[in-house]
């Protein structure tokens, strides 16, 4: 691959820019609220899905070159995830068209999963930069962690407001399969000896 493509497609504002595609595109295409409202949730969650997907493939497939360029970019991706989801819940909001309506859906399970997941979010998304890995230290994983819980939300939120379980369990479930593989893999083995106690 010559020098100057492999430059282009490894620098930030080539990512940066392939990853907010898709938002243009929802928004300049004239799609009611509601449409791109249900797509920028639906590429949230699989960005998401993606970003959390990393750990476990790197453990599964240790020294690959795509798992080095994925880990490289995980905060990145985390960070389209949650950008997303900004957009998710500005369209949520016109659609919804009143503070009342929006208090009014709070009662659902559906609406209040997906508001503790993007609040859940925030933290994450905010300190995904070398400065903030800097300025907390030892605290930072804990609260990158939180996307965990963030992740579980989204899959609640998206099969209730969906009303089907299936297309969020279809979304979620590589994610599930590989973090059950890595678990499997990294577990204890135990000798003879222990394992005749």
């Amino acid at each position: 691959m010559p020098k100057h493509l492999t430059s282009l497609l490894g620098s930030p504002l080539f990512l940066w820019t392939l990853l907010a595609l898709p938002s243009v595109g929802m928004v300049a295409s004239g799609m009611d609220y509601g449409q791109v409202m249900h797509a920028s949730g639906e590429f949230s969650a699989r960005l998401l899905i993606l970003s959390l997907a990393v750990s476990p493939l790197l453990s599964l497939f240790p020294g690959r070159a795509w798992g080095r360029w994925l880990l490289r970019r995980r905060r990145w991706i985390g960070v389209a995830a949650f950008g997303y989801g900004v957009l998710h819940t500005l369209f949520y909001l016109m659609e919804a068209g009143t503070w009342s309506a929006v208090a009014g859906d709070l009662m659902e399970a559906g609406i209040w999963t997906g508001w503790l997941a993007f609040l859940l979010f925030v933290p994450p998304a905010l300190t995904s930069n070398d400065a903030s890995v800097r300025r907390l230290g030892r605290r930072w994983k804990p609260l990158q962690r939180l996307v965990y819980g963030a992740a579980v939300l989204t899959l609640l939120h998206w099969a209730l407001v969906d009303g089907h379980w299936l297309p969020a369990l279809v979304n979620f479930a590589p994610l599930v399969l590989l973090q059950l593989a890595r678990l499997l893999r990294n577990r204890p083995t135990l000798t003879p000896r222990e394992s005749s106690r």
